[in-house]
């Protein structure tokens, strides 16, 4: 029994962080998968992640708050700016969108490099307070993971799809179109700056690199790998890509061409993502026996 427990703290002193990042990746594929279940192509997600982070370490660092109010915080703030930018934002469509929310998140880097009284500008945060457990991030996720489904199966769900699938049909069945795209991206918004807080808790340091183009559009890769179709497709897309280079770590130079390979592969054989229930159900579900 000691032995086993040796080893397990051997293998949680090395992999710890790795472990956390796969819920805190999780918590981001989530918040991309609530717009995209709406028809939305948005991608301030990153924005959102670091308005959060930032957030949430400056009331831990300068007015010593404790750390769910600081969770709270980080949720609240990205939530708000959702709000605001996406009244007018959201009359947007497809790449339009994707362009306007790419604009944002440019917006949102520049301001935090330039104030650097407040953020540290391009030198980050440093001696942010490692307050960040495995709970809170296995919490989180369960948390957030159970609030989307019964938002799915609820009449606001429903709403999603019918947006998704015709705006224009979903309006004259008399949905407020706008409204429940707004809620769809102030929720996201929220989700990315949890992960955000939860995220600048745990690795020490924050930066303005962390939050620009290729997290979001790495976002955007973990929950169209892991498949829209369905809750789990996002989780399992964030899991994916998460371990893939830590797996593919013995190849060294040629770990990054290989991870391409991969991708590329999943996709061309996979276009609905890892987890699709519909091929799930082609495959092991029972065939309908007719009468001859």
């Amino acid at each position: 029994m000691d032995a086993l427990s040796a080893h397990f703290d051997e293998f949680w002193s090395v992999y710890s962080n790795l472990v956390l990042s796969l819920g805190i990746n999780a918590l981001l594929a989530l918040s991309i998968w609530l717009t995209l279940a709406c028809g939305l192509l948005a991608m301030a997600n990153a924005a959102f992640m670091g308005i959060g982070a930032y957030t949430a370490a400056l009331m831990t660092m300068n007015y010593d708050t404790p750390f769910a109010a600081s969770l709270a915080g980080g949720m609240i703030a990205p939530a708000f700016v959702a709000l605001v930018i996406g009244i007018p934002v959201l009359r947007l469509n497809g790449v339009y969108l994707a362009m306007a929310t790419l604009g944002f998140g440019e917006v949102v880097r520049v301001v935090i490099l330039n104030t650097e009284d407040l953020t540290g500008g391009a030198l980050g945060l440093n001696g942010i307070p490692q307050l960040t457990e495995w709970w809170h991030v296995a919490l989180a996720v369960i948390v957030v993971v159970f609030v989307l489904h019964r938002l799915k199966v609820s009449k606001v769900g429903r709403a999603f799809e019918a947006i998704k699938a015709d705006e224009t049909a979903a309006s004259l069945m008399g949905i407020d179109v706008r409204a429940h795209k707004l809620l769809a991206f102030v929720l996201g918004g929220a989700i990315a700056g949890l992960a955000g807080a939860l995220n600048a808790h745990l690795t020490f340091f924050i930066g303005p690199q962390e939050y620009g183009f290729d997290r979001g559009v790495e976002i955007l890769t973990m929950a169209i790998l892991g498949g829209t179709g369905g809750i789990a497709g996002p989780v399992i897309g964030a899991v994916f890509l998460t371990l893939l280079p830590e797996v593919l770590r013995g190849l060294s130079d040629f770990r990054t061409i290989v991870n391409g390979l991969i991708l590329v592969v999943v996709v061309l054989f996979l276009p609905k993502g890892l987890w699709d229930p519909a091929r799930f159900r082609r495959l092991f579900g029972r065939r309908e026996v007719r009468p001859c």
